[in-house]
This record gives C-alpha cells, structure tokens and sequence, in this order.
C-alpha cells in the first residue's frame, strides 16, 4: 500500500467500509428516469462529436449523473466495449464506490474533484484491467453537481492525457449548459414582453433558475401579497400544459393566475402567468367560520371553510377535492357541525371491505347524513350502485333531504376537474358543488396554530416547539400534507411529552430541506448525517468520520439535502 497514492488509499478504506466485494462486485440497477434532462440535452452533441474525433481510439466516453449512474456510453471498440459489458459498466447500472469500490466516477464524486483511476488502483480485481478517467459537470450558472464523465480504456493504453481530456469534454457540456441556458431565456423573456405588451395587467414570468414580475404586479401588491404569489407560482414549474390557479393572498384579495407554458423549441423554457382578475370575497366574519375540531385563520383556509359550511348549511350535495392528508374529511365533518344539521354523520370509506353501497343504503334509510371517503377508489359497480341509490332518494322527495358529501383524491401535478374523470358523469349529476381544499404548503402561516392543536389532541398539552423549529418546519414540502405534520408531531412524543423542542430534537427528515422526493437509500443516507451531525454537536468533520465519508462528500450532502446542521 505504500506505493498506493494518499487519495487512492483512503478510497480503498472508504471501500472497505462499503463492504464491496473485492472480487466481483455487483453494481445496482437504477432507473436512469428522465431521459431528456438538461444534463443529456447538453451533453448528447458534445458525446457525438467526441466520439467522432476518437472513432479510431481503443476508449469509451460514459456519461453518468450525479449519484453515478451510467445515463449513457459511447465510442469504443467492440473488445472494449464487450470488457466493459462484463463489469456492468454499461446504462441504468451505478458506479459509486460504495457499490464498485475505487473507480473514476465513484472516486471523482467522493473528493469532489476530477481523478485518473489506472488500472491497479482499482479496489476490485474484476476493474483492474481498465484505467478511468473522471471529471464532474456542474452547472455553469448555479454550480450544482449534476454529474462525470468518464473516459475509460484497458490499463495498458493509459496516459496521463485522459483526464485533460476528460476535463475538455466536462468544459465542453458546460458551454452547451449555458448555451441552452441562454436560449431559454431568451425564449421566456421574448414570451414575457409579448404578454406584458398585450395583456394591459399583472404578468409574471418563471422560469427554473428565473422569476420576472412587470411593474403593474407590483403596483397592484404589496409585498405580502407578492410573496403569496411567488410561491403559488413555483407550483406551475415544470408544467407542460396550461393551467389555472387561485391565489388567497394575506391582503384577503383573492388572485386568478392563468397560466402558459413557454418553449424554445421542443424544451419548456418556463411559463407565462397573466392575472387576469382580482376580487375581494364575500366576508362577514373577517376571521372566518369558527369550525369545531380545526385550526388555520389564512385566507385560503378561511376561504374553504366558509365555502363548505354553507354547503353544509343548505344541504348542497358536494365533492370534497385535494391531495391526501390535506383535511378533507376532518372539515366535511366540522362542518357538518357546526351546520347544526341535527342528524347522525355516517363515515364510509371505499377503501374498507363490505357492500358499500347496501351500507350506504342503510344509513340513509335510517335519516342519517352520508360522507363518503376516497371516492376516487370506487369501482365501476359501486359507482353504477351509488348512483341508483342517489336517483332513489333524489325521487323520494323527502321533507329534509340528507346531505351528502364525496372526498376524492387529487394529484399534487393535477388540474382543475380531476374528479370527473375519476367518479364518472353519472355519479357526480347528484353534486352540484366541487370545492378543492388546499394543500398545506398553500397555507403554511396556519402551521403553528396546527401544530398546537395537534399536539393538544396527542396529550401533550405542556409540550411546545421554538419559534426556530416551526421556522424549520415551515421551510418544509409537506407531500402528504397535516396527515404527515401529525405524524412527525406523533414521532416527537413518543419520547417527550413536556418541554421546548428546539430544531435539534426535531426527527432527522426536518432537519433537511430538499424539495425533490428523495429514494429510499437517499433518505437514509441523510437521516445518518442528521444523526451523526446531532451526536457530534454540528462538527462536520467528526460526523463524516464517523460515517466514513470524504469531507468533501458530506459538505455536498448537507447542500444536497438541504440538512441544517
């Protein structure tokens, strides 16, 4: 091992730590995902190109992202290629070196700079016969990691030349990088100024690295209300199709934003929001209703809850829309309430076993109010049964009608009338009324009143969080919603039951911020540098070796996952 270079050295001890096998190490299998990312748009001319300059040249180029997953090989001869096949260097397979031990992309990723890997340098035998030579992509605008490339040949054609090159062709995606970049926005600023001289309104402009607001946006909001608006428009990112949002804005003022996905060429540039209208709601109580068994004075919630309880009140039959775990049945039931219908609520759930529709029977027969849970689960001979019941008590034309209320399911990329096409025509000619309630990262000023009634409804009357841990916990995406805060407030007392909680007790997924859905190997490896950043008071350095990680490494995965330590 003397012999051995000082980086190489603590590669193969990372290596060994990894458990990888020395002899025949199995890389894993990934779903490469998006197959047109920016990082394969870029990178797909610069590939062909090279490839064309080394047609003659014993190498191949591999493109990886950046957890080290081939997205793509090129160039090569067919020996080469066929070697490479053999060790599974080849699309979809991962090449970090806790799967494959010391190599150029693995290794490139760990110390965060561009390596040359000769052929015995390699921790496993079966890498031995090849040398690499790895240099890291990042973003030219942002300086994101997204990825390496990899020049690999046989260990007896290495030359110190391999990993300039390899640095070429990474410089080289990185122009492409900011040649797209630049045709983007350009494309999204041309659309911008054709909106904003057409329009005569408030125009906004978003884009994934850009946000332009006109100066008749900022003369009609102020900055509470622009604020709203900045984040309700981060949910049109991405979006390939027009849509249509409402924005509850803190001034009460209610928004409509329409908007337009723009395009350079084939590739979404981002999108134009043009707001059309603007109206102030209908208030009487400028708190709103005060639902039992709820808490949230925002505007969208207020709004919501308003909306429902005079639904309620009229006996208005009505789907309940949203993402799971937004609180749809908790407000069809407060409602319901404080409707003073002076009938019994039965609770059914399409998701549970029996005869749904004979139960459903069953419980209006007998004078009861009817709400029906995850509508979106019926089957087609449950919707055919529900609607000849629902025809039967529509034709009975009783004195008091029941009231009866859906809840269904609504993706977080949906659009307005998913319920639809889920519940059929059929069903839904018996609910005039369709109101989506909001997720909770539309209305997030309501947290700390929900955590306090959460924590109430636990037991843990004497149990607070610090105005940083509900900082921290706003910063958050909440996918599934209060159903997910209830369950990390569940989490926090199981093991305290009175006190302060302070950001550093709160459980390891709140500690970090990242707003991508993380794997389940993603998740944790980040709750073990939450953890081992919590057991060595913050110190980077002794947490990464207590985990056996580069510091380069852990200094990228805190930024990664957004871990505040």
């Amino acid at each position: 091992m003397s012999d051995v270079r000082t980086y190489i050295q603590v590669s193969w001890e990372r290596s060994k730590a990894s458990l990888v096998d020395t002899d025949h190490p199995s890389p894993t299998f990934v779903d490469t995902g998006d197959s047109d990312s920016l990082l394969l748009r870029a990178a797909r001319p610069v590939l062909t190109s090279l490839s064309a300059e080394l047609a003659d040249e014993p190498v191949c180029l591999i493109l990886t992202d950046s957890r080290g997953v081939v997205l793509s090989r090129g160039g090569g001869d067919r020996s080469l290629i066929q070697a490479l096949d053999a060790v599974y260097l080849a699309p979809g397979f991962c090449y970090g070196e806790s799967d494959v031990g010391t190599n150029g992309i693995g290794t490139a990723l760990e110390v965060g700079a561009p390596i040359l890997v000769n052929g015995a340098d390699h921790y496993t035998g079966n890498l031995r016969p090849f040398s690499c030579a790895g240099a890291l992509i990042t973003h030219p605008v942002t300086g994101s990691l997204l990825g390496v490339i990899d020049i690999t040949t046989k260990a007896e054609n290495t030359n110190p030349l391999l990993l300039s090159f390899a640095k070429l062709a990474a410089r080289r995606i990185q122009e492409r990088i900011l040649e797209e970049a630049n045709e983007l926005d350009g494309a999204l600023l041309g659309r911008y100024y054709a909106a904003c001289r057409h329009s005569g309104g408030p125009v906004i402009a978003v884009g994934e690295q850009t946000f332009m607001m006109n100066s008749l946006a900022q003369q009609h909001f102020d900055a509470n209300d622009q604020a709203a608006l900045l984040d309700q428009t981060r949910e049109t990112i991405g979006r390939l199709k027009a849509c249509t949002l409402l924005a509850d804005l803190p001034s009460g003022m209610t928004a409509r934003l329409a908007y337009q996905p723009a395009f350079a060429g084939d590739v979404l540039a981002g999108g134009i929001i043009q707001i059309k209208e603007q109206r102030v709601p209908r208030v009487q109580d400028p708190r709103g209703p005060s639902l039992p068994g709820l808490a949230g004075s925002s505007a969208s919630w207020r709004r919501v809850s308003r909306e429902v309880l005079d639904i309620a009140t009229r006996a208005e039959w009505v789907v309940l829309q949203g993402e799971a775990g937004v609180g749809k049945t908790a407000l069809a039931t407060a409602a319901h309430q404080a409707a003073d219908r002076h009938r019994a609520l039965a609770v059914l759930d399409a998701s549970e076993p029996g005869d749904l529709v004979d139960q459903a029977g069953v419980h209006l027969d007998a004078g009861s109010d009817l709400l029906l849970r995850r509508a979106h689960l019926l089957s087609p001979d449950q919707l055919d049964g529900l609607t000849e019941l629902f025809q039967q008590v529509h034709d009975r034309s009783l004195a008091r009608d029941p009231w009866v209320a859906l809840t269904a399911r609504e993706e977080q990329e949906g659009q307005e009338g998913q319920a639809d096409s889920r519940l059929g025509l059929h069903l839904l000619h018996f609910f005039p009324r369709t109101v989506s309630v909001p997720p909770l990262r539309h209305h997030l000023e309501d947290l700390p009143a929900l955590v306090r009634l959460l924590l109430n409804r636990s037991g843990a009357t004497d149990l607070v969080l610090s105005k940083a841990a509900l900082n921290q916990l706003s910063r958050l995406p909440w996918s599934d919603n209060v159903a997910h805060l209830h369950q990390t407030l569940t989490s926090i007392v199981r093991t305290r039951r009175a006190g302060v909680i302070d950001v550093a007790d709160l459980p390891a997924e709140c500690r970090a911020t990242s707003r991508r859905s993380l794997t389940r190997l993603e998740t944790l490896e980040r709750d073990a540098i939450v953890d081992a950043l919590a057991v060595h008071g913050g110190d980077k350095v002794a947490a990464s070796e207590s985990l056996g990680m580069s510091r380069a490494t852990i200094y990228r995965k805190i930024r990664e996952f957004g871990i505040v330590s």
